[in-house]
Protein backbone atom coordinates (compact mmCIF):
# COMPACT_ATOMS: atom_id res chain seq x y z
CA UNK A 1 0.00 0.00 0.00
CA UNK A 2 2.94 2.31 0.63
CA UNK A 3 3.93 2.01 -3.04
CA UNK A 4 0.43 3.02 -4.18
CA UNK A 5 0.40 5.98 -1.78
CA UNK A 6 3.80 7.05 -3.09
CA UNK A 7 2.60 6.84 -6.72
CA UNK A 8 -0.53 8.85 -5.90
CA UNK A 9 1.56 11.48 -4.15
CA UNK A 10 3.91 11.65 -7.14
CA UNK A 11 0.91 12.09 -9.44
CA UNK A 12 -0.15 15.01 -7.23
CA UNK A 13 3.35 16.43 -7.73
CA UNK A 14 3.06 15.90 -11.52
CA UNK A 15 5.97 13.44 -11.56
CA UNK A 16 3.95 10.37 -12.60
CA UNK A 17 0.71 9.66 -14.40
CA UNK A 18 -2.18 7.21 -14.12
CA UNK A 19 -0.26 4.73 -16.28
CA UNK A 20 2.04 4.13 -13.27
CA UNK A 21 -0.82 2.76 -11.15
CA UNK A 22 -1.36 -1.01 -11.32
CA UNK A 23 -4.36 -2.22 -13.30
CA UNK A 24 -6.51 -3.56 -10.47
CA UNK A 25 -10.22 -3.81 -9.64
CA UNK A 26 -9.24 -4.55 -6.04
CA UNK A 27 -7.28 -1.30 -5.81
CA UNK A 28 -10.23 0.69 -7.20
CA UNK A 29 -12.49 -0.81 -4.52
CA UNK A 30 -9.94 -0.11 -1.78
CA UNK A 31 -9.49 3.51 -2.89
CA UNK A 32 -13.28 3.95 -2.99
CA UNK A 33 -13.46 2.77 0.64
CA UNK A 34 -10.65 5.11 1.72
CA UNK A 35 -12.25 7.97 -0.24
CA UNK A 36 -15.52 7.24 1.58
CA UNK A 37 -13.80 7.47 4.96
CA UNK A 38 -12.07 10.79 4.28
CA UNK A 39 -15.12 12.38 2.65
CA UNK A 40 -17.32 11.19 5.51
CA UNK A 41 -15.08 13.03 7.96
CA UNK A 42 -15.48 16.18 5.86
CA UNK A 43 -19.22 15.92 5.31
CA UNK A 44 -20.22 14.73 8.77
CA UNK A 45 -19.39 18.21 10.09
CA UNK A 46 -22.42 19.73 8.32
CA UNK A 47 -24.91 16.92 7.86
CA UNK A 48 -26.17 13.63 9.17
CA UNK A 49 -24.39 10.41 8.30
CA UNK A 50 -27.10 9.18 5.88
CA UNK A 51 -26.95 12.28 3.65
CA UNK A 52 -23.16 12.23 3.86
CA UNK A 53 -23.04 8.64 2.57
CA UNK A 54 -25.54 9.40 -0.18
CA UNK A 55 -23.40 12.32 -1.36
CA UNK A 56 -20.26 10.18 -1.24
CA UNK A 57 -21.92 7.49 -3.37
CA UNK A 58 -22.92 10.15 -5.92
CA UNK A 59 -19.38 11.57 -5.92
CA UNK A 60 -17.81 8.14 -6.50
CA UNK A 61 -20.29 7.45 -9.31
CA UNK A 62 -19.44 10.82 -10.88
CA UNK A 63 -15.70 10.11 -10.74
CA UNK A 64 -16.08 6.63 -12.21
CA UNK A 65 -18.65 7.80 -14.77
CA UNK A 66 -16.44 10.69 -15.85
CA UNK A 67 -13.49 8.31 -16.28
CA UNK A 68 -15.54 5.91 -18.34
CA UNK A 69 -17.06 8.59 -20.58
CA UNK A 70 -13.82 10.38 -21.47
CA UNK A 71 -12.01 7.10 -22.08
CA UNK A 72 -14.88 5.68 -24.13
CA UNK A 73 -15.00 8.77 -26.34
CA UNK A 74 -11.24 8.55 -26.95
CA UNK A 75 -11.33 4.73 -27.42
CA UNK A 76 -9.00 4.09 -24.48
CA UNK A 77 -11.22 2.06 -22.13
CA UNK A 78 -8.31 -0.25 -21.33
CA UNK A 79 -7.05 2.53 -19.03
CA UNK A 80 -10.30 2.76 -17.03
CA UNK A 81 -9.12 1.20 -13.76
CA UNK A 82 -5.87 3.14 -13.71
CA UNK A 83 -7.52 6.50 -14.45
CA UNK A 84 -10.34 5.89 -11.96
CA UNK A 85 -7.81 4.88 -9.30
CA UNK A 86 -5.73 7.97 -10.03
CA UNK A 87 -8.74 10.30 -9.79
CA UNK A 88 -10.08 8.68 -6.61
CA UNK A 89 -6.67 8.37 -4.97
CA UNK A 90 -5.44 11.88 -5.67
CA UNK A 91 -8.79 13.36 -4.68
CA UNK A 92 -8.54 11.44 -1.40
CA UNK A 93 -5.06 12.80 -0.73
CA UNK A 94 -6.08 16.38 -1.45
CA UNK A 95 -9.25 16.01 0.64
CA UNK A 96 -7.13 14.67 3.50
CA UNK A 97 -4.91 17.75 3.28
CA UNK A 98 -7.99 19.99 3.19
CA UNK A 99 -9.56 18.43 6.29
CA UNK A 100 -7.86 20.75 8.84
CA UNK A 101 -8.86 23.78 6.78
CA UNK A 102 -12.46 22.62 6.55
CA UNK A 103 -12.56 22.04 10.30
CA UNK A 104 -11.10 25.44 11.12
CA UNK A 105 -13.48 27.21 8.73
CA UNK A 106 -16.48 25.37 10.22
CA UNK A 107 -15.51 26.28 13.79
CA UNK A 108 -15.16 29.93 12.82
CA UNK A 109 -11.40 30.02 13.32
CA UNK A 110 -10.55 30.11 9.65
CA UNK A 111 -9.45 33.53 8.52
CA UNK A 112 -8.41 34.79 5.13
CA UNK A 113 -5.25 32.65 5.23
CA UNK A 114 -7.21 29.42 5.61
CA UNK A 115 -9.57 30.56 2.87
CA UNK A 116 -6.62 31.29 0.57
CA UNK A 117 -5.12 27.87 1.34
CA UNK A 118 -8.42 26.19 0.53
CA UNK A 119 -8.61 28.03 -2.79
CA UNK A 120 -5.05 26.89 -3.46
CA UNK A 121 -6.04 23.28 -2.80
CA UNK A 122 -8.97 23.60 -5.21
CA UNK A 123 -6.60 24.96 -7.85
CA UNK A 124 -4.14 22.16 -7.16
CA UNK A 125 -6.93 19.59 -7.46
CA UNK A 126 -7.92 21.04 -10.83
CA UNK A 127 -4.31 20.89 -12.02
CA UNK A 128 -3.95 17.28 -10.84
CA UNK A 129 -7.17 16.22 -12.59
CA UNK A 130 -5.93 17.94 -15.73
CA UNK A 131 -2.58 16.14 -15.42
CA UNK A 132 -4.34 12.77 -15.10
CA UNK A 133 -6.58 13.45 -18.11
CA UNK A 134 -3.58 14.65 -20.12
CA UNK A 135 -1.75 11.35 -19.56
CA UNK A 136 -4.84 9.19 -19.93
CA UNK A 137 -6.05 10.65 -23.21
CA UNK A 138 -2.69 11.72 -24.63
CA UNK A 139 -4.22 15.06 -25.54
CA UNK A 140 -2.90 18.59 -25.31
CA UNK A 141 -2.73 20.03 -21.80
CA UNK A 142 -5.16 22.86 -22.57
CA UNK A 143 -7.77 20.29 -23.69
CA UNK A 144 -7.22 18.33 -20.49
CA UNK A 145 -7.47 21.47 -18.38
CA UNK A 146 -10.76 22.37 -20.06
CA UNK A 147 -12.15 18.90 -19.35
CA UNK A 148 -10.99 19.14 -15.73
CA UNK A 149 -12.74 22.50 -15.27
CA UNK A 150 -15.93 21.17 -16.88
CA UNK A 151 -15.81 18.07 -14.68
CA UNK A 152 -15.34 20.07 -11.47
CA UNK A 153 -18.10 22.55 -12.33
CA UNK A 154 -20.49 19.77 -13.39
CA UNK A 155 -19.76 17.84 -10.20
CA UNK A 156 -20.46 20.89 -8.03
CA UNK A 157 -23.70 21.51 -9.93
CA UNK A 158 -24.91 17.90 -9.58
CA UNK A 159 -24.10 17.86 -5.85
CA UNK A 160 -25.82 21.23 -5.31
CA UNK A 161 -28.87 20.01 -7.22
CA UNK A 162 -29.15 16.68 -5.39
CA UNK A 163 -28.06 17.88 -1.93
CA UNK A 164 -29.03 21.55 -1.54
CA UNK A 165 -28.90 21.31 2.27
CA UNK A 166 -25.27 20.21 2.16
CA UNK A 167 -24.20 22.64 -0.56
CA UNK A 168 -25.83 25.54 1.28
CA UNK A 169 -28.09 26.41 -1.66
CA UNK A 170 -31.44 26.00 0.10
Amino acid sequence: MYDILKILFEICLFKKGPQDIPYSVWLLRLLAIIYTGIRFLMLAINTDWFNAFLQIIVEILLIIGFSWVILYIEHKLQRFYQVSCALLGTDTLINFLALPGILSMETGHGGWLVFALMLGLIGWQCAVISHIIHHALEQRLIYSFGLAILYILATYQVIALLFPEIAGTE
